[in-house]
């Protein structure tokens, strides 16, 4: 989501406001302390131009998944 927001040019404070959120909430989310639902996700993805999927990536690190590469990349891992 950072990567998106800073791609466009945009602060926390204008993504919060684009998407209907406080910039905390947005803050909290970026840093990992907090997660966001679907519709929320939905928001952002709208605020940002792009798609839910595309912030939604996935990356192995150990013998869990998290967030960082496509998920078509590890679909076939389930």
């Amino acid at each position: 989501m950072r990567k998106a927001r800073k791609g466009l040019g945009l602060s926390q404070e204008d993504l919060a406001l684009e998407a209907g959120l406080d910039r905390t909430y947005v803050s909290q989310v970026e840093r990992g302390t907090r997660n966001c639902t679907i519709i929320v996700l939905a928001r952002v993805a709208r605020a940002l131009k792009t798609t839910p999927d595309r912030l939604l990536v996935f990356q192995r690190k150990g013998r869990a998944w998290s967030l960082s590469r496509p998920v078509s990349a590890v679909s076939g891992h389930f």
